[in-house]
């Protein structure tokens, strides 16, 4: 088990949160089961970058990105060296920090 520590979002989680996470979860998964509504509008395939967020630290212990990803995050919000698809990363074993994005390229936040 690792600790995914999400930075606090306005909208998404005011607060902050600290989520225990099995290895193997996806970022999007462990954010979902813990009601930190992230957006993913292909519903979690890789087919749109709505669930773009920048991991702050601990992206070492991340699964790498494939092309897929890094192909969608070009479509992405606000890209930075930092970033990821939620629905993409993988936790390891070592904690890992992220950041929501204040915007997406969705329109619609359904």
């Amino acid at each position: 088990m690792s600790t995914l520590t999400v930075l606090p979002h306005p909208q998404l989680c005011p607060d902050g949160a600290r989520i225990e996470v099995a290895a193997g979860t996806s970022i999007c998964d462990a954010l979902l089961t813990h009601d930190i509504a992230i957006e993913h509008a292909c519903e979690k395939v890789a087919a749109c970058s709505t669930c773009h967020v920048y991991v702050r630290a601990g992206a070492a212990s991340l699964n790498e990105a494939d092309d897929d990803e890094e192909d969608q995050l070009d479509d992405a919000w606000g890209v930075q060296p930092a970033s990821r698809l939620a629905c993409c990363a993988r936790l390891g074993n070592a904690d890992v920090t992220v950041e929501l994005p204040l915007h997406t390229r969705n329109l619609a936040r359904e």
